[in-house]
């Protein structure tokens, strides 16, 4: 890792604001010397970085081990797991303290907390180090990643999304069964382009560019009328979009939804996390963030009570 002093490189180079461990507070930046970040994920307190070299860096808080690098304590400095470096890893996604990465050959490993389930080996045991989930072999080619706080989600290439973890709120799309320690596909009859796992509520993007939810109601971040809410724990279909849906991303209360021509935000806004102006609390009815109308979005992305969006132009807007 090259230091903050030197000129900051054309791409690469990772900035860092708010709490973290990195740099308590202070906008902060870094970048890996000849190698470029393909893929940033960030969980409760704790962060993964995937470049285009298929190396795995990990930094921030550790107590469950969701660093993966064999011990519990916090790491301030983007730390290479070495471990994995025979592996080529390509994607990665943080919960509240676990995490996930796979790998170009289709393996999926696992780390950190496990209380409900949510690394997908079997058990409820924590680990320090990445482990790999034997369910997923080389003919699950993944596309996507995701999990909540103590849920796990892995969207293949063919569209079959698997999920695994808490289930308390049916976040993982099961009735009646309050964790799953072992992949379950979640399936509504075709194939899914897109998942998102918040903290407590979950929602996927079908082929004909249809959006689900389900989980935790409160706050109208399902964006499901009330006649359906009696129906949360299965995935269910969102009213109210005048376009195909592309991508979610699912918050703490909030759910943000791109379009091929808009981006809808619906669900808790108390922190203005909707976009949708100081005044707007809370609303189960999907809206348009109208400032960015004329805005190409590209990408849509959510912490717990705040959103951001990248445009065509790679600018980025924060809500």
């Amino acid at each position: 890792m090259v230091e903050p002093e030197e000129v900051v490189p054309d791409s690469g180079a990772v900035f860092t604001f708010g709490k973290t461990k990195f740099a308590e507070n202070i906008p902060s930046k870094f970048w890996f010397k000849n190698d470029i970040p393909t893929c940033l994920a960030c969980g409760d307190e704790h962060t993964a970085i995937v470049t285009g070299n298929n190396k795995l860096y990990m930094f921030g808080s550790n107590n469950w081990g969701q660093l993966g690098l064999g011990s519990k304590s916090a790491v301030s400095k983007p730390t290479c797991v070495k471990a994995l470096k025979p592996e080529k890893v390509k994607l990665a996604a943080c919960g509240r303290n676990h995490t996930l990465v796979s790998t170009e050959g289709g393996k999926v490993y696992a780390a950190g907390g496990n209380n409900e389930g949510q690394l997908g080996l079997g058990d409820t045991k924590d680990r320090s180090t990445f482990h790999p989930i034997d369910f997923f072999t080389s003919q699950h080619q993944l596309k996507q990643l995701s999990a909540g706080s103590n849920t796990s989600a892995a969207l293949t290439e063919d569209g079959k999304l698997f999920m695994w973890g808490d289930n308390s709120e049916g976040q993982i799309g099961l009735k009646n069964v309050p964790n799953v320690c072992l992949p379950h596909q979640v399936t509504v009859g075709k194939p899914v382009t897109w998942i998102s796992c918040g903290y407590y509520h979950s929602a996927f993007v079908t082929i004909e560019g249809e959006l689900y939810t389900f989980g935790e109601t409160e706050c109208g971040k399902l964006g499901l009328p009330q006649q359906l809410l009696m129906n949360h724990t299965v995935p269910q279909m969102v009213p109210g979009f005048a376009d195909k849906v592309i991508q979610v991303a699912c918050g703490g209360g909030h759910t943000v939804v791109l379009t091929e021509k808009a981006v809808y935000t619906f669900g808790l806004g108390q922190f203005g996390q909707l976009g949708l102006g100081t005044f707007l609390f809370e609303t189960a009815e999907p809206r348009v963030i109208e400032p960015i109308k004329d805005q190409k979005i590209i990408y849509v992305s959510c912490g717990e009570n705040h959103t951001a969006l990248i445009t065509v132009t790679v600018t980025m807007e924060l809500v």
